[in-house]
């Protein structure tokens, strides 16, 4: 396929940039199609709809971060393959791997339809968007299955160095996505229960174009229906690396919905400010994290390739490229955050509380940009649970304690955003420590050439 890279040979600089831009593009566009859901109901169903959507982020976010981690564990497993040009292993890689994501999906769809109500009372969301909230998540659940499916399906096409498919995926399912919010919002009326079906229907297209690529395509990562079945060992190996960054994904967004619980008890007009201004911080969110998955990919190729000079040198780069794309894309939407939080909703106080957020959130990622880069080359040598236990006691304990201690002391708005730079900045020192005293690529190359 031409789109793949070669992570073991050539110029890293370039190809880092080459395969990161397209993965960045695909995170922000995807949010772009979810901040077109909230600005359509802002526009057409006034904020209260806005406030319901934005509520769940926190709800949606665990279910689909278990997996999210767990397909990390097939991105590292096919990438070491490559790179050890092990062929049979990438195989069966690829066909565990669609297999556990749509059975996987499917069980979370039935799961998360018998504690919807549970969950949204759980998050102490006001009586007058209720009703609301849960409707539009019962509908997201329904589309669970291929929400999965795509996330793996991304990761073993990135897992060769292929960013773009997944890029030209999105924008096609990301386009009918908003063509159908406005038709069901704007033209039929309807409400929460529009945007969510929306997102449905876009995820189904997303989902299946990629596996109609991998069904197509002429490379080792080809899907072979025949061949559709879970290997045991494979399995095992996969959910040794995913999990570990699938619970820290969970445990994280159960942090974010005990914060959104804190957010939820300011009122409607924080809600709809705060909903608002995570769908702009996410942007830059997506450019940081893409260089974290992008330096998990190069150093798991050049791991299983035994070549320790390109796994110090791919963290090195991702981490200069990271911290400065990152702050570029910060300052531009700190320099238009006003009129940019105007387009979900025009009222004054939601606009400032608003860009309160984006100062602070903003501020914290002068640190996560660095926990990313970092877990990511751990993750890229198979070291998952020390990251995620990082992660775990640094931003997840750290924001409980804030929100359980703090916070009722002084219940306002620029408390709840204090714990971002706080949890982040200690986190990121944390895993620092961590990687210098493990000295991975000393330790796990020398480890691999020896086998």
């Amino acid at each position: 396929m031409k789109n793949q890279i070669d992570m073991t040979e050539g110029f890293l600089g370039k190809k880092i940039l080459k395969y990161t831009i397209p993965l960045a593009l695909t995170g922000i566009l995807q949010q772009f199609f979810n901040a077109a859901d909230i600005a359509v109901l802002g526009q057409y169903a006034g904020k209260n709809a806005m406030a319901a959507v934005g509520s769940n982020s926190p709800v949606i976010g665990l279910l689909v971060n278990l997996f999210v981690g767990i397909s990390l564990g097939s991105n590292v497993i096919i990438a070491k393959a490559i790179g050890q040009k092990d062929i049979k292993t990438v195989s069966k890689t690829v066909h565990t791997s669609v297999l556990i994501a749509f059975i996987g999906g499917l069980l979370m769809t039935l799961f998360g339809e018998l504690i919807a109500d549970n969950v949204v009372n759980l998050l102490g969301v006001p009586d007058e968007v209720f009703s609301m909230a849960v409707k539009y998540l019962r509908i997201y659940l329904l589309g669970m299955p291929v929400v999965v499916l795509y996330n793996f399906e991304s990761a073993i096409l990135r897992s060769c160095g292929n960013t773009r498919t997944p890029l030209i995926a999105l924008v096609i399912s990301g386009a009918t996505n908003v063509i159908l919010n406005l038709f069901f919002v704007a033209v039929l009326g309807m409400n929460v229960d529009g945007v969510a079906l929306a997102t449905v229907i876009s995820n189904i297209i997303s989902s299946g174009i990629l596996f109609l690529c991998l069904i197509k395509n002429d490379t080792d990562i080809k899907i072979n229906i025949s061949k559709l079945r879970i290997d045991g060992k494979v399995l095992v190996n996969i959910l040794k690396i995913g999990v570990p960054a699938g619970i820290q994904g969970m445990i994280f967004s159960f942090a974010n919905i005990v914060i959104q619980s804190a957010v939820n008890s300011l009122g409607t007009t924080v809600m709809a400010a705060s909903s608002a201004a995570f769908n702009l911080e996410i942007f830059a969110f997506y450019v940081m994290n893409s260089f974290g998955q992008s330096c998990t990919t190069f150093v798991g190729q050049n791991y299983g390739a035994g070549k320790n000079d390109r796994c110090l040198e791919s963290l090195k780069l991702c981490l200069i490229q990271s911290f400065t794309l990152t702050g570029i894309t910060c300052g531009i939407i700190l320099l238009f955050g006003k009129p940019l939080l105007s387009i979900f909703n025009d009222d004054t106080a939601v606009i400032e509380t608003g860009y309160i957020r984006l100062c602070y959130i903003f501020f914290a990622y002068l640190f996560s940009f660095a926990q990313e880069v970092l877990s990511g080359y751990l993750r890229g040598f198979g070291v998952s649970f020390i990251p995620a236990l990082c992660s775990v006691a640094g931003i997840c304990g750290i924001r409980l304690f804030w929100i359980f201690f703090v916070f009722p002391e002084s219940p306002d708005f620029a408390t709840i955003m204090q714990i971002y730079p706080i949890s982040l900045g200690a986190t990121a020192l944390a895993i620092l420590i961590v990687t210098v005293f493990l000295k991975p690529s000393e330790r796990y190359v020398l480890k691999r050439i020896e086998e």
